[in-house]
């Protein structure tokens, strides 16, 4: 069983219900959250409709004993400035949070599972792509 990592797209797929996204969630041994997709999804949350709602739905995934939030540490911070400089040096920069979960999923040796092109530019990274 693997271990993953999902951005934040994957987790709105999630609760929207896509079938093949669930299965891959359910399917897997542990789901790691990045610190910055929490933020990210509390960030919509705030100017949504549906806030009490959906922070209710985050907070029982959360909970659930497969899922851990990914934090950032001193480690981290080195492999940021890898990913920014190999980045920078091919001229394909990404946007300051991508490049954070892309970190945190190369130091904790994880797959991420999304569907963001912009993580198409670091080849470095494992991904899991639906089947």
């Amino acid at each position: 069983m693997m271990k993953i990592a999902i951005d934040s797209n994957r987790y709105t797929d999630l609760c929207r219900g896509l079938p093949e996204v669930v299965e891959v969630i359910e399917g897997a041994a542990e789901i790691y959250m990045p610190l910055i997709v929490v933020a990210e999804q509390r960030a919509g949350f705030a100017h949504g409709a549906n806030r009490e709602k959906n922070e209710r739905t985050l907070t029982k995934f959360l909970n659930n004993e497969a899922v851990f939030v990914l934090t950032p540490d001193e480690q981290t911070t080195f492999f940021y400035a890898d990913l920014y400089a190999y980045l920078r040096k091919k001229g394909k920069p990404i946007p300051t949070n991508d490049l954070w979960i892309a970190a945190l999923v190369l130091q904790h040796g994880l797959v991420l599972f999304d569907r963001d092109r912009d993580f198409d530019h670091l080849p470095q990274l494992a991904r899991l792509p639906l089947r």
